[in-house]
């Protein structure tokens, strides 16, 4: 048996999806895109979405709106991908590192308040894994000091935080669409979404070169949209996506019965509904169990080994994270995906106890 870690869904709507597309002549800045702004704002009960080339440049360009720039500070967890820190770094901003909560993963609110500083200009909660970071905490405290929250989706569509759907719950929030997320537009994409419509103008002005008509840049911008093909592809993904979020819980609700002692399973918060983006176990001699459940067709990934504070590029000098350095030892990610069979968890969970033994 050999398990994929994580398959796109394609079917025969998809497919005329893009041949309509193709048919139309019409491949950027057009309809399927503005579909697929309203419905994605609409999903997550906000008002704005602005698609965009990536999650990177999501991220990238909600802080450009947001003015940061050298000098400025952004606070952020270490546990996450390089993108969520690095366009700040991008911008010639600093990033600030703080830890994670051992539970969630998620970053730790207790340890947000002693991080800032008078150029602090956001803070970077990343909903790892499809967890949701603990909003309501981190909103009291950058209300307090007068600081926009950033809400890093680009792991969490559909997950929910106290019955809200992520997207929503800070003053903006980003999401990918690459291949392996929740759902996709069969490459690189990603999407902003926001209920302040300064920041949504913004953001789609320096997405297409800073323009507000065709001949006049009144930003400075880059070329970050989002493609017609695409944006008809995460149309139709979007329409299956609440029923790929219980189908993930499922799945992790057999993983969590099969391997419940054996190995550390992920926890969930009461005020969560996680919506399982990854599947991540901790256990001793990582190393080996994949490379064991490897050997055995069993596909398996680390999310993620190098924090980012240890990141070359990053050149964030000595940073203590004790929780962050203690669990990329120790974190293992299970094929998670909303095709997987209860053969196919039966079947990692038997390897996975095989190798315990």
């Amino acid at each position: 048996m050999h398990i994929n870690f994580s398959e796109m869904y394609v079917d025969d709507d998809i497919k005329r999806a893009v041949e309509q597309v193709l048919d139309s002549g019409r491949f950027i800045k057009g309809e399927q895109l503005r579909l697929l702004e309203q419905e994605f704002a609409d999903f997550c009960n906000a008002k704005n979405a602005v698609g965009v080339s990536s999650g990177t440049s999501a991220i990238l360009l909600t802080m450009m709106a947001l003015g940061i720039g050298k000098g400025d500070e952004i606070i952020v967890p270490s546990h996450t991908f390089i993108a969520s820190a690095s366009p700040a770094k991008f911008l010639g901003a600093t990033p600030v590192y703080v830890d994670i909560d051992p539970d969630t993963y998620t970053v730790d609110p207790n340890k947000i308040e002693e991080a800032i500083t008078e150029n602090t200009k956001a803070i970077i909660a990343v909903h790892l894994y499809g967890h949701p970071a603990d909003m309501n905490s981190i909103n009291d405290i950058a209300s307090k000091y007068g600081i926009p929250v950033v809400e890093d989706s680009c792991q969490a569509h559909a997950a929910k935080y106290k019955g809200k759907r992520t997207g929503a719950l800070g003053d903006i929030a980003v999401f990918s669409f690459f291949p392996s997320k929740n759902m996709t537009v069969a490459g690189d994409g990603g999407i902003a979404v926001t209920n302040n419509e300064e920041l949504a103008e913004k953001i789609a002005m320096l997405r297409d070169h800073g323009r507000n008509n065709k001949y006049t840049s009144d930003l400075l911008g880059l070329n970050l949209r989002l493609s017609e093909i695409p944006a008809a592809i995460g149309r139709q993904q979007l329409s299956h996506l609440s029923d790929w979020t219980d189908k993930r819980r499922q799945a992790a609700a057999r993983y969590n019965e099969l391997l419940r002692g054996v190995v550390e399973t992920p926890f969930e918060a009461q005020w969560a509904t996680h919506a399982y983006h990854l599947y991540v176990i901790q256990t001793e001699a990582r190393d080996d169990l994949a490379k064991y459940l490897n050997d055995n067709g069993i596909s398996t990934g680390i999310h993620y080994p190098v924090p980012v504070h240890r990141q070359p590029c990053m050149e964030a000098g000595k940073v203590t994270l004790p929780v962050t350095d203690k669990v990329v030892d120790r974190i293992l990610s299970l094929p998670m995906h909303p095709q997987l069979t209860d053969e196919q968890i039966k079947f990692v969970a038997e390897k996975i106890q095989e190798w315990i033994n």
